[in-house]
This record gives structure tokens, C-alpha cells and sequence, in this order.
């Protein structure tokens, strides 16, 4: 099954979107309940990564019967230093976008976390790319 989402930098309103109809989908599936909470914080962090640092993206969610694969493609400023964004605490987040309660630093660290595959790729001033797997 393929699905697939776009994502419009700055519109937090429509921020976790994908996320919730991604859990929707996995909860018909019948997938363990705690697959699908690790699956839909990492999505959800990467949405608003979206939101809060790029001018579009899109999401691709390809789910097969045991595993899950979500590609996060932005186009946006990129990430000069990955090592240092996936950091705890470490945020190039506007003061805008913290002052709604965003950008805290704990995005990408967080998707790492609640996935089993965790890939990522960033040209400065092209976008980035996230690749998340989660097997069931």
C-alpha cells in the first residue's frame, strides 16, 4: 500500500497531518499498538521539521506486511552540519516558530529514536531527504 502527502512550509495548521492518517491506516491493519507510536512520533517530528524549516515537501509512505518505509523530501535551506542537527538541543529554529512552542532541538533525535532504519541526507541550499523504516 502507497500513500502519499504534501507538506507546505510554515502551515502549522496543518502540521501532523500525514501522521494521523498514517495511524489511522496502521490501526485498520491491526499493527501493534506501540509500532504505530513509534511510527507516528517520527512522522509527525519530521512534518513539522517540514513546516518549520522548508518551503514544501512531500511524504511517501510504502507499507508492506512487515515493515513500514516513509521518505521525507524537502525542499528548503538543508542542513549544513548533520551531525551537529542531530544533536539534543541543537535548533535553527526562528523565533517564531519557538515561540508557537516548536523548535526545541529534539526533531531529528527524536525520528532516530522511534525508528529501526534511520537515514538522512541534506544538500545546503537544495533540501533534505529522510528515510525511516519501522518493521512490525
Amino acid at each position: 500500500m502507497k500513500l502519499e502527502f504534501y507538506i507546505e512550509g510554515g502551515n502549522f495548521t496543518r502540521a501532523g497531518h500525514a501522521a494521523s492518517e498514517v495511524k489511522k491506516m496502521l490501526k485498520q491493519l491491526g499493527i501493534e499498538a506501540r509500532s504505530i507510536k513509534n511510527i507516528v512520533i517520527a512522522l509527525y517530528e519530521a512534518e513539522v521539521n517540514v513546516v518549520a524549516h522548508a518551503y514544501e515537501g512531500q511524504i511517501l509512505v510504502h507499507i508492506e506486511t512487515d515493515k513500514i518505509t516513509i521518505e521525507i523530501i524537502d525542499k528548503g535551506p538543508g542542513i549544513p552540519d548533520i551531525e551537529l542537527a542531530m544533536q539534543e538541543g541543537y535548533s535553527t529554529a526562528s523565533k517564531k516558530v519557538r515561540e508557537m512552542g516548536f523548535g526545541a532541538g529534539m526533531g531529528l533525535p527524536n525520528i532516530k529514536r522511534n525508528t529501526d532504519e534511520f537515514h538522512i541526507e541534506s544538500i545546503v541550499d537544495t533540501g533534505t531527504t529522510l528515510k525511516m523504516i519501522n518493521h512490525f
